[in-house]
């Protein structure tokens, strides 16, 4: 959005947007932008708080009071807490625990196929609730995508994905995948709480997924001048849940 903002100015029209991830902003330098310290997903904070949502609004029409940028103010306030504490995910089927420093000796590569395999009936069921599925983004079913991941892991075979071009786009996309599989399959079993809040501490905090995600995050930034480095940087492991794999 930032980028875009540019090409508004350059047409004559003002433009002012909020940002979530305040280091993407600082390095775009969009012409007018509002940092708020909220939660991904929630630019105008917790839902059902129209006062609070509004005054956000007001602070970021306010911006195009600046004829000229880039301008980049931080939002004063936190938002107000949501009611209650993220609950735990009790996911109803059998995932070994995650041991993150020995998995990379383990046989981890079957374990997350097989993660995949037992949360397989439950994303037929959100399908079948929903009518709908957010995963595609990347054309490739659930397992090419983990086959994609794991290949990419996996020194002997990482050449050959390189190899095959459009590393950034097909990572991501594939990442994301994975992510609307998991986040649909476990919201779909009956009981379980759907924030956001909770269903990132399930998937970061118990998958082995996430591990796989961040293992290609670590890959990545091994080589900081290659040309995939900017998977490791910006687009796999939100920055707050970086904690849970140091």
């Amino acid at each position: 959005m930032g980028g875009l903002g540019h090409y508004f100015e350059s047409e004559g029209i003002a433009s002012t947007q909020i940002s979530l991830v305040r280091v993407h902003t600082e390095n775009i330098k969009p012409p007018r932008a509002l940092w708020v310290p909220f939660e991904l997903g929630r630019p105008f904070g917790v839902p059902h708080d129209p006062e609070f949502q509004l005054s956000v609004l007001r602070k970021v029409l306010g911006l195009t009071e600046h004829k000229k940028g880039p301008v980049l103010e931080d939002f004063p306030e936190d938002a107000p807490d949501s009611k209650g504490s993220p609950a735990p995910v009790v996911c109803p089927v059998s995932f070994q625990k995650r041991d993150d420093a020995k998995e990379q000796t383990s046989n981890w590569s079957e374990d997350f196929k097989t993660e995949i395999r037992v949360l397989s009936n439950w994303y037929e069921v959100s399908k079948e609730i929903r009518n709908r599925t957010t995963t595609g983004v990347s054309e490739l079913d659930v397992e090419e995508s983990a086959d994609l991941l794991i290949r990419f892991v996996e020194e002997e075979t990482r050449g050959t994905v390189i190899d095959e071009g459009k590393v950034v786009d097909r990572i991501r996309r594939a990442c994301e995948d994975l992510k609307a599989y998991y986040y649909e399959s476990v919201s779909a079993q009956p009981g379980q709480p759907t924030d956001s809040q909770s269903l990132s501490n399930w998937f970061w905090g118990e998958t082995r997924a996430a591990w796989v995600i961040n293992r290609i995050r670590e890959i990545c930034l091994e080589e900081p001048e290659s040309k995939h480095a900017i998977l490791g940087k910006l687009l796999l492991v939100p920055r707050t849940e970086l904690h849970r794999f140091q």
